[in-house]
């Protein structure tokens, strides 16, 4: 499984930004997809996830402003980021992994390469 992100940019406070992730290769009829972040000087957190179902769960800190979505069609996953913060600046990656029931603790095995956000104040 290859995943590939894209989206990020540099914003204002307050900005929106979609961020995409395309799966290709071998797929899975039941997973886990995740988005993390992981900013200069700290450890990486998970932000969003999404399972076959449609699930999600959402960090404490985005919850309210960030929507996590796919279309299976595509085999790609969004990250709607709204009302963004210069807390919100990290490097935000995507990964994929097989289903388990909480995808917040699932185990995360394919990795993109990320794509920076920044915002500024």
């Amino acid at each position: 499984v290859q995943v590939v992100e894209s989206g990020g940019g540099s914003v204002q406070a307050g900005g929106s930004l979609r961020l995409s992730c395309k799966a290709s290769g071998r797929t899975y009829s039941s997973y886990c997809m995740g988005w993390f972040r992981q900013a200069p000087g700290k450890e990486r957190e998970r932000v969003a996830t999404i399972d076959m179902d449609n699930d999600t769960t959402y960090a404490d800190s985005v919850k309210g402003r960030f929507t996590v979505s796919q279309d299976s069609a595509k085999n790609t996953l969004y990250l709607q980021m709204n009302s963004l913060k210069p807390e919100d600046t990290a490097m935000y990656y995507c990964a994929a992994g097989l289903y388990y029931y909480d995808c917040s603790k699932a185990e995360y095995d394919y990795w993109g390469q990320g794509t920076q956000v920044t915002v500024s104040s």
